[in-house]
């Protein structure tokens, strides 16, 4: 395959920006014909339609789409090397791009990523979304590290290694007024309780909370679910439900929303990985965490 020509994406990045090929030739200062010709020439040499008519206007295929987001990525990166060239050479901080599944509680990725942080200048970014998103970004390259509660599931074939950090003991948390008037022994406390929830269907959390409960014969009243754990616990500072967090930030957790750990249940666990690709197998960010993930797990 020959080499890209930027000049072609720049033009195709207008187009799906303006919507029309007038509007991104009066824009770029071109003819219409200019445009409509080089988006011909970068169809042909990716052998996918990039546009489609939609009445006037010009809309994105699936793959004009793919397309557009690495053309944004690749203007991204030209923009940083020139950033670079221009502050000649000074060090630049590296970058960790970092995944956290919504249900992972904040706290505990704030202290594994610490270690990484310590050590070198580090440009740190951390996204919060659902399992499958973040696998999907970590596949394409654009995250080194996903910290996740469940590992890679088995059929998703991607060339990604799950790490086990750790693990700890689920405690149940309560409000001091729900328990007024839930007060009977625990587990037997939950019976009819209002119960708060992840959402993600992939939380370790969630499953296992669900296939306790049923196998205890308990029933609970689903009262909320939530994609975001620190929101789940503040409904939960209010009394609107028992919920499910680890023990490992027990006193954190009452400290900070006036909460009570009613029980430990050791045999509830929910597990920490690191998801990383095969390509960052090296990358010394990523190691350091991996390689400090047990002294907090151990220390707590």
């Amino acid at each position: 395959m020959t080499s890209l020509n930027y000049k072609h994406l720049l033009y195709f990045q207008q187009v799906a920006q303006e919507g029309s090929v007038q509007a991104a030739a009066a824009r770029l200062n071109v003819t219409p014909q200019t445009i409509s010709g080089q988006l011909r020439l970068l169809e042909q040499q990716l052998g996918v339609a990039l546009l489609r008519k939609s009445g006037r206007q010009l809309e994105l295929t699936s793959a004009g789409r793919l397309a557009l987001q690495y053309s944004r990525d690749i203007f991204a990166l030209g923009d940083q090397l020139q950033q670079a060239m221009r502050q000649g050479d000074k060090p630049q901080p590296r970058e960790l791009r970092v995944g956290i599944v919504d249900a992972l509680a904040k706290s505990i990725a704030h202290q594994l990523l610490m270690p990484a942080l310590t050590q070198e200048p580090l440009q740190l970014t951390c996204r919060e979304q659902p399992m499958p998103d973040l696998l999907g970004e970590l596949a394409v390259g654009k995250l080194d590290l996903v910290l996740a509660d469940s590992p890679i599931p088995a059929n998703m074939k991607i060339r990604c290694f799950s790490h086990l950090l750790g693990s700890s003991p689920l405690a149940c948390f309560s409000a001091p007024s729900l328990q007024q008037v839930f007060h009977a022994p625990f587990p037997h406390c939950l019976q009819d309780a209002p119960l708060l929830l992840p959402t993600d269907t992939h939380s370790g959390v969630r499953a296992s909370v669900l296939s306790w409960l049923s196998r205890h014969q308990l029933e609970c009243r689903i009262a909320g679910e939530f994609d975001d754990s620190a929101l789940l616990k503040a409904f939960g500072s209010q009394g609107h439900g028992f919920f499910f967090a680890p023990a490992v930030i027990s006193q954190d957790i009452s400290d900070k929303y006036g909460v009570t750990a009613v029980a430990v249940v050791d045999e509830l666990q929910q597990s920490f990985y690191a998801l990383y690709a095969e390509r960052d197998n090296g990358n010394t960010s990523v190691q350091r965490i991996v390689d400090s993930a047990a002294d907090y797990f151990a220390s707590r």
